[in-house]
């Protein structure tokens, strides 16, 4: 067993909790559940959880706070949940380790050098149960494990990464999955909540833009995200957005459809790439026209309903 805690932040998330936590195989010494307060069984479901693992000598926290936004409830997690171990790990509720991960932590981590302050994980996503590989989707490579105290959540409202503050990066082999089993109509909810934030990310980044663009520089130089991520946020917001409404979120579908091959992951990649790359990107649009032509700022977002 591992000297680690894995933070799992939640609301609603009675349906993928068990897989998430079991997928670790007894690798983890410690997991720390922060709610935003569930209204099905997710609280009862830990406590249930917490009394397995405690018959292998781990254990499972739960703790309740308001939602802000994930960033804030990530860092209050680390902050206020007594955190001993030596390393510290972020999880989704809806993700799981691979058998190979599980045991590549279990057999790695610990023997990490001292300078070695964080481990980058390689996600794959599942989307209506088929693995979507193309599209520019996989490997996603995120800072995901890093030394207790070494890291923070950085604090924006969309895109958030883990900052490392010391130490360098090591990227493990083998995978996590995003394998959310919930369905279609979670799903389609769920980005049009992700829409509204990313409009009011938009406009608070226009309405600061010297000064978030210096700060956001100042962190990802400082501290240590991955190059893909740092690569995406450039080509977002000096490229993507640089592009006429509309017509950037039909050319994107075309790039990750066709040019990326995603049309190779069959009728579930069809539907993700669509509703991704295209529906979800101008549905983005449709707001910032709207608030635009109005005149409106787009509402701080509670949690997800």
């Amino acid at each position: 067993m591992v000297d680690l805690t894995v933070i799992i932040l939640t609301k609603n998330e009675e349906q993928n909790l068990r897989k998430c936590v079991e997928s670790f195989r007894g690798t983890a010494k410690r997991f720390v559940i922060v709610d935003s307060f569930s209204t099905d069984g997710t609280k009862e479901l830990a406590a249930k959880l917490n009394e397995e693992l405690e018959k292998i000598d781990a254990s499972l926290d739960f703790y309740e706070n308001p939602w802000k936004d994930y960033a804030t409830q990530f860092n209050w997690g680390i902050q206020n949940t007594d955190i001993s171990t030596t390393w510290t790990m972020r999880m989704d509720a809806d993700e799981e380790l691979l058998p190979e991960l599980a045991k590549e932590i279990d057999e790695k981590l610990e023997q990490a050098p001292e300078d070695v302050g964080g481990i980058v994980l390689r996600r794959r996503v599942y989307f209506l149960g088929r693995w979507i590989k193309h599209g520019g989707r996989y490997p996603e490579k995120l800072l995901r494990i890093f030394r207790t105290g070494s890291a923070t959540c950085e604090q924006k409202i969309m895109d958030e990464h883990l900052l490392l503050k010391e130490g360098r990066t090591v990227e493990f082999k083998y995978d996590l999955m995003d394998n959310n089993t919930k369905d279609l109509d979670w799903w389609t909810g769920k980005h049009n909540w992700y829409s509204n934030r990313e409009v009011l990310d938009h406009q608070m980044t226009l309405e600061n833009a010297k000064k978030v663009a210096e700060q956001q520089e100042d962190l990802l130089e400082n501290g240590s995200s991955t190059k893909q991520a740092k690569r995406k946020r450039m080509i977002k917001n000096r490229g993507y957005y640089s592009l006429p409404k509309f017509f950037r979120s039909h050319l994107y579908f075309i790039y990750r459809y066709y040019i990326r091959l995603g049309f190779l992951d069959g009728k579930e990649g069809k539907i993700f790439h669509f509703l991704q790359a295209y529906w979800y990107r101008f549905l983005v649009d449709a707001k910032m026209y709207e608030c635009e032509k109005f005149h409106r700022t787009m509402k701080e977002q509670g949690d997800l309903k």
